[in-house]
């Protein structure tokens, strides 16, 4: 889908742009990530892997990760829109008015979908793997708990107030502009085939988590945050619904800890029930609530749109 202010690059290229700019933003973040860790905790960098997991350099930790976000999600698909867009954030989605309806079912939707998401975990950790790949799946996942641990804190209000802007919101915002507003925009846009780039989106997102444990759950969020994308075009309400599924997960960790559990036990509780599957009919009824009262903007194409035949070419 073309409009008057298309610069005359393919949305095709602009997909693979996105992805070569966000490989590239990750790569900047890693280098500017090495003064600022020597800098903040006065470790050299051959040890900054093995010292990540402690706590006194939470703030280091929190600052790389706020860099990386930023470097390589939010700013590489701004980049790619304005290259591709003369109104780069309109064409992401992040200028849609939304309402209060609106909101209310992105809020329903989310909470039905984060139940049925157990039945996922469900089937995931009922999969099928070898000894040796559930070892090495094992380390991954203490890993990564073991630096939440040392990033999260949460030994104050205002430790948890930074948390969820850290591993709530941040996350949210970024991760939404570079796979709904970018990724699986662009390439619906380049296929016209929703269905199949919310899909592939939902992969790519799933597995850029890193967890096989999580990967089936995420993949369904994937998929709802696709919908809603979909169905809206507002990247707002992507952002809102996201933030609802990481700031639940963190203040259910503070709510733990404030009961005397450790962050790694909190962090470590987490449901997985093949009841979870009686909340689908729930998502889908939502669902087709939810687009039947929220039309998406639609796009001027007039005489200044160019040519169908010449879309799957670079420039058109």
């Amino acid at each position: 889908m073309y409009d008057n202010n298309s610069k005359g690059i393919s949305y095709t290229a602009g997909f693979f742009m996105l992805i070569a700019f966000a490989v590239a933003g990750i790569f900047i973040a890693a280098l500017i990530s090495i003064p600022i860790w020597t800098g903040m905790t006065g470790i050299a960098i051959t040890k900054m892997n093995e010292s990540m997991n402690d706590p006194a350099n939470s703030n280091a930790v929190k600052v790389i990760q706020s860099v990386t976000f930023i470097l390589g999600f939010l700013l590489p698909a701004i980049l790619t829109a304005y290259m591709l867009n003369r109104k780069p954030m309109d064409l992401l989605g992040f200028s849609k008015k939304i309402n209060w309806k609106q909101i209310g079912l992105v809020c329903a939707i989310t909470a039905a979908a984060m139940f049925a998401s157990t039945f996922f975990s469900y089937v995931n950790e009922s999969l099928p793997i070898s000894e040796s790949l559930k070892l090495r799946f094992d380390k991954m996942e203490n890993d990564y708990n073991q630096q939440v641990e040392a990033i999260i804190g949460l030994n104050s209000i205002g430790e948890y107030i930074l948390a969820l802007f850290i591993m709530a919101f941040l996350p949210a915002l970024c991760e939404e502009t570079l796979f709904r507003g970018g990724l699986q925009n662009f390439l619906t846009r380049s296929t016209k085939m929703p269905w199949l780039s919310v899909l592939i989106v939902s992969v790519l997102f799933s597995l850029a988590h890193f967890s096989f444990y999580g990967f089936l759950s995420r993949l369904f969020l994937g998929v709802i945050l696709g919908l809603l994308y979909q169905y809206s075009g507002r990247l707002w309400l992507n952002i809102f619904a996201h933030f609802i599924n990481n700031a639940v997960a963190v203040s259910a960790i503070y709510l733990l800890k404030t009961q005397g559990k450790s962050i790694k036990e909190a962090i470590g509780e987490h449901d997985a029930t093949w009841w979870g599957v009686i909340f689908l009919p729930v998502v889908i009824g939502l669902f087709i609530l939810f687009k039947k009262i929220t039309e998406k903007p639609k796009e001027a194409t007039g005489e200044m749109a160019r040519n169908d035949e010449l879309r799957n070419t670079p420039f058109y």
